[in-house]
């Protein structure tokens, strides 16, 4: 096959010359343009130091050019370089420049040649940081698009597995990349995603919460509506039952949709266990979320209003605990839920082995003093701290926050109602999330609309075999994903 079979030809556009394109990128001083004489022509080379690969330049284009080419045509065939694009047009010369191309010009044409020489210097595979897991695979994105792809096409080596890219931002120019597999995934939420990411008008996208916050149904609710993850091998598993991934280059993090509620409970780890055992776990992080949000409320609106419910061995040991606290109940759990926020902040902000000597000292002095100083109870100080780590068990980090945001409206209406303002609100919270959508998708399925199929991979993970056909919730265009093993003939 000949060389010149791999390069591509642009639309033809007016002839134009390139020097006034040129003279402009030579105000950076990271822009390096040089020529060549030699017998027949003089070459004339640009590039931006700093986004070009050396090697490729040095190694696979300059010893090339020194051959008798009379034409740009010509001299592609002698150069081993694949990917080459010819343009007549100074707003794409301009461009490819800035992605990290190397334009070669020669005296007599009106034409660029465009050589692919970006220097791709990333950060190398490592193993997962916030989502962690015992068994299963221990690779985790990075922040270049191409590697993260790679890692995710090895997992799933199909030709219907389709990469969209769109590039958005006019400042970042971002190379987003939607990843879906066809014939499995729902055309309408394809194109929904697509259609969202491609109406941006932006000026910069640095990370995929940028997109995860542009492109999601109700951006007003603090409740995360895409799952953000760091795992390739979640991301394939997802594709396989028919949701769109969302890859933004530059991000360590993939988006997957449509998301629902008990996801963001499930972890990816949960696969890799016996069923038995996972679904224990799942069960424990719920209800552990739902002791984080609500212990402290009720703490308040018990001693607050509600008395009579304090059991008569408990009363003696709260009397005890709270007998010369100046403070009302709600004033003294407001200072330990931000003395907790403010330790977590602090130990989340500073290197990684200060934070941590910052979180567990921080913690025991902080609250031992507190105690020691008559301004809290024991009793309440156990309370908070068990509420804390109710929080730190969600798999996904964005909903530990929501949930961290919740418990002071829950505070503050157990201090002004009781038992009943904490029912009135959790009543605003449940039509919340019934209101709520992801890709147009019910965010609280399969309670609402029941599906009682899905509900087999939600609050517990019945075994594979009983899950024979994908979500109903995704509306994939092909359900089965497990086929009944065929009896043998003999």
């Amino acid at each position: 096959m000949k060389r010149y079979s791999f390069f591509k030809k642009q639309e033809n556009h007016k002839s134009t010359d390139f020097t006034d394109v040129l003279e402009h990128l030579q105000k950076s001083k990271d822009f390096t343009s040089f020529t060549l004489n030699f017998e027949n022509e003089i070459y004339c080379v640009s590039f931006f130091d700093t986004l070009i690969d050396k090697d490729i330049m040095h190694r696979d284009l300059l010893p090339f050019l020194h051959t008798n080419s009379s034409t740009l045509e010509e001299l592609v065939h002698n150069l081993p370089i694949e990917g080459l694009v010819f343009t007549k047009n100074p707003a794409e010369l301009q461009s490819q420049l800035l992605m990290g191309y190397i334009a070669i010009t020669l005296t007599k044409s009106d034409q660029a040649v465009l050589v692919k020489a970006a220097n791709n210097t990333s950060r190398q595979v490592t193993l997962p940081e916030v989502e962690f897991s015992v068994v299963g695979p221990k690779e985790a994105l990075v922040e270049s698009l191409d590697t993260n792809l790679y890692l995710i096409r090895k997992r799933l080596p199909i030709a219907e597995l389709a990469v969209e890219e769109i590039i958005v931002g006019k400042l970042s120019k971002t190379r987003v990349a939607v990843l879906h597999i066809e014939g499995i995934a729902n055309s309408e939420n394809v194109e929904t995603v697509i259609q969202r990411i491609s109406d941006l008008r932006v000026n910069q996208i640095i990370d995929s919460s940028y997109i995860s916050q542009m492109i999601e149904d109700n951006k007003n609710s603090p409740f995360p509506q895409f799952i953000d993850t760091e795992r390739p091998d979640r991301l394939a598993a997802v594709l396989g039952e028919g949701k769109i991934v969302i890859l933004v280059d530059g991000a360590p993090h993939g988006l997957l949709g449509p998301s629902t509620f008990f996801e963001y409970f499930a972890a990816f780890e949960d696969y890799f266990l016996n069923w038995t055992i996972a679904s224990f776990f799942r069960l424990i992080r719920f209800f552990a979320v739902l002791f984080s949000i609500l212990m402290t409320p009720i703490y308040v609106a018990v001693l607050t209003y509600h008395y009579e419910l304090i059991p008569k061995d408990l009363v003696s040991t709260l009397v005890i605990s709270r007998s010369g606290i100046p403070f009302p109940p709600i004033l003294e759990a407001l200072i330990l839920e931000l003395a907790i926020e403010l330790l977590r902040e602090a130990g989340a902000r500073l290197p990684t082995k200060v934070g941590q000597t910052i979180g567990i000292v921080g913690g025991i002095v902080i609250g031992t003093a507190s105690v020691e100083a008559g301004l809290t109870s024991n009793v309440l100080l156990i309370l908070v701290a068990l509420s804390a780590l109710g929080s730190f068990t969600t798999p996904v980090y964005q909903m530990g926050n929501t949930i961290r945001l919740i418990r002071f409206p829950l505070l503050l209406m157990a201090y002004f109602l009781g038992l009943l303002g904490i029912a009135i609100s959790f009543c605003f919270l449940l039509v919340h999330l019934l209101r709520i959508s992801s890709l147009g998708r019910p965010f609280l399925e399969p309670l609402y609309p029941p599906r009682i199929y899905d509900m087999r991979d939600a609050l517990i993970r019945l075994p594979f075999f009983l899950q024979a056909k994908r979500p109903i919730e995704v509306q994939t265009e092909d359900t089965v994903r497990l086929e009944p093993k065929e009896d043998s003939k003999d």
